[in-house]
């Protein structure tokens, strides 16, 4: 792959990591005045909705045989419906440092499934130096203080931990809609995940009978356009060109995005190992992708 279109999927790896390091945020927000269950619900049918119709304006075809389907359906529960639900319910307890380093551990749960299945010599011991080095440099730049609290809550703890693990079967999944493009397997996949959610919401929450909060009604759009139908169509195109490893290694970005968007814009403190965190952190993603963007697989 040539230094520009290289440097063009590094970019968009760091959009990625942006618009998901901001969902914590946006999903905090909804889950104060809406079950996790009805947000999720409407966080998928919104963002379906809004690829689904860009697609007809474009011209894009969805499509129509069972088999696709029933590979969108795959998707959408490791990608959508399991994950961001066990998220939204974990995040109503666990503290926000905390279930980031919890939920970025899928690019170890990626490499240590790709090497099992298959191991890839050299290029496996590189990736697997970046993964290790990424997650020590998530834990210095949250800090100590965000570990205080493991084991507290074990099980919403768990579910983090589960989220993980669906998402790093999401990105190895991903891999069989090459051919497809970007577009089609997000649409489909959200598509799919609210036929799940959405009966589901119905019955459980009866969401008519809700009062979100303007706030939360704003969390969700943000959620829904900004970090599930954008971000979605960003993904299926880096798992196609940075590979599963490689489009995981978002999970350890996002944490440095959002530690800085708070320094920035809410007068917070950094931790007084983030700067390590954020430079082993940074060489963590490069020994995950760069090999991968350059070799163009």
């Amino acid at each position: 792959m040539k230094a520009k279109p290289w440097l063009n999927e590094l970019v968009l790896l760091l959009l990625l990591s942006t618009l998901w390091g901001a969902s914590y945020t946006f999903i905090r927000l909804g889950v104060a005045s809406i079950p996790p269950l009805t947000l999720m619900a409407a966080r998928t049918l919104t963002a379906g909705l809004l690829l689904w119709t860009w697609m007809r304006m474009r011209g894009i075809h969805m499509p129509r045989t069972p088999a696709v389907w029933r590979r969108f359906l795959v998707q959408a529960l490791l990608n959508s419906v399991l994950p961001f639900t066990l998220i939204a319910w974990a995040e109503q307890t666990v503290p926000a440092g905390l279930a980031t380093i919890l939920n970025s551990a899928s690019p170890l749960f990626v490499f240590l499934a790709t090497w099992w299945l298959a191991g890839h010599g050299s290029v496996a011991i590189a990736r697997f130096a970046g993964v290790v080095l990424g997650f020590v440099g998530i834990a210095l730049v949250v800090g100590h203080s965000a570990l205080s609290g493991l084991g507290a809550q074990v099980v919403p703890q768990l579910a983090i931990v589960l989220a993980s693990v669906c998402y790093a079967g999401a990105a190895i999944y991903g891999h069989s809609f090459h051919g497809l493009p970007a577009v089609v397997p997000a649409a489909g996949s959200l598509l799919a995940g609210t036929a799940l959610l959405l009966p589901l919401s119905l019955v459980v929450d009866r969401p008519w009978g809700l009062q979100p909060s303007g706030s939360s009604v704003l969390a969700l759009l943000a959620l829904s356009v900004l970090s599930t139908a954008w971000a979605l169509v960003i993904y299926f195109r880096l798992v196609q060109t940075l590979g599963s490893v490689g489009v995981t290694a978002q999970a350890y970005l996002r944490v440095p995005i959002g530690v800085g968007m708070g320094v920035v814009f809410l007068g917070e403190s950094l931790s007084g190992t983030a700067w390590t965190g954020m430079a082993l952190v940074v060489l963590g993603v490069a020994a995950m992708t760069v090999k991968t963007a350059a070799s163009g697989r």
